[in-house]
């Protein structure tokens, strides 16, 4: 109950308010709160390499500077994702820049990669104990000059603080970073990241984060060119440019859509990924994540793990604890024993 007002009374503030006072309250409060609960070991995956203790994950955006990563999990979150960061503090685009539409559970987004740059999460990072499971999302500078560069600078950096990087070129927000998902450029970029992998002798896993506006010809290129890079997984996906049923105030800004009305369209990219790539690909599938149901519908399209964020601005912090347990109502009820038997039902 206390949870949910005050999920109400952050909504009376402006958006990009409400998310700083709540990166505030939840620093100030991250050595009060409890650890959170075990998880039922029916949703424990095997992922990347790592033990997740369930497959439902906050997505990045949320905590762009790493700043609370401890609170998050102990929030219930089976793993954290922070950024996304570039190598250089950028301040993104100009206020206002964030819109809810509060009809369609819906958010809208040109933030522009505002961050406080890789030294700055580096440093903060560098003091932290090692515990939970913790990726960075990693960009490019939006007046860089070389992107490709400027990817391999912020992986060599942050790399070593992650258990895994997430490659972000499919924020709609940074003009021309979503051509990085064409064939000949992605090749290039995968390229300079896993031989700076090596370089560097690290095993981090490297996963890449899709727009979910690919066509077929395009989603085809992009999977031919993962299976063949030595990557080890794909987000899909991320916010859209289209409008799906959204409409009143704020529909028409421009930016990235996400919510509830990316729920189909995010799924079907997920679904027709997995036919693509089979399970040879860790998928996390994100994009209108609000319930037990819709994340089970991602595994079932043949996500491993589930990320979420627009949600929490409209159903609060107790979203997670929900989803978990409607999870393992729904897997009761098909009779699976665990959740990783459920990942790809839909898509085979």
């Amino acid at each position: 109950m206390l949870m949910d007002v005050g999920t109400r009374a952050l909504r009376l503030l402006p958006p990009e308010s409400a998310h700083r006072a709540t990166l505030r309250l939840l620093s100030a409060s991250t050595r009060l709160l409890p650890a959170a609960p075990s998880d039922d070991p029916r949703l424990r995956v095997e992922a990347l390499g790592l033990s997740f203790p369930s497959p439902i994950g906050l997505a990045a955006g949320f905590d762009k500077n790493a700043e609370v990563p401890d609170a998050i999990l102990k929030s219930g979150f089976g793993f954290v994702e922070c950024g996304t960061v570039t190598p250089r503090p950028q301040a993104g685009n100009p206020r206002p820049r964030l819109f809810r539409i509060s009809a369609a559970r819906a958010v809208i987004n040109r933030m522009g990669f505002n961050n406080a740059g890789m030294e700055a999460v580096a440093a903060r990072l560098a003091g932290r104990p090692r515990r939970g499971i913790f990726g960075i999302n990693i960009g490019a500078n939006r007046d860089s000059e070389n992107r490709i560069e400027d990817y391999r600078i912020a992986f060599a950096r942050l790399a070593p603080l992650a258990d895994y990087i997430a490659i972000n070129v499919s924020s709609p927000n940074t003009p021309g970073l979503r051509a990085l998902q064409s064939r000949d450029e992605l090749e290039r970029l995968l390229a300079a990241l896993c031989n700076e992998r090596a370089r560097l002798t690290l095993k981090t896993p490297l996963l890449l984060k899709i727009a979910p506006d690919l066509d077929a010809s395009a989603l085809d290129e992009l999977a031919d060119v993962a299976l063949a890079s030595g990557l080890q997984g794909v987000i899909a996906t991320n916010t859209t440019l289209d409008r799906p049923d959204v409409t009143g105030r704020h529909a028409k800004e421009s930016g990235g859509l996400s919510g509830a009305p990316l729920f189909r369209k995010s799924t079907e990219v997920l679904k027709q990924l997995r036919a693509r790539v089979g399970d040879r690909i860790v998928l996390i599938g994100t994009g209108g994540v609000s319930s037990g149901a819709n994340a089970y519908a991602k595994i079932r399209a043949g996500a491993s793990l589930v990320h979420l964020y627009t949600a929490l601005v409209f159903e609060g912090p107790g979203l997670v604890i929900r989803i978990k347990r409607d999870l393992l109502a729904l897997l009761a009820r098909d009779g699976l024993s665990d959740v990783t038997q459920a990942i790809g039902l839909d898509a085979k």
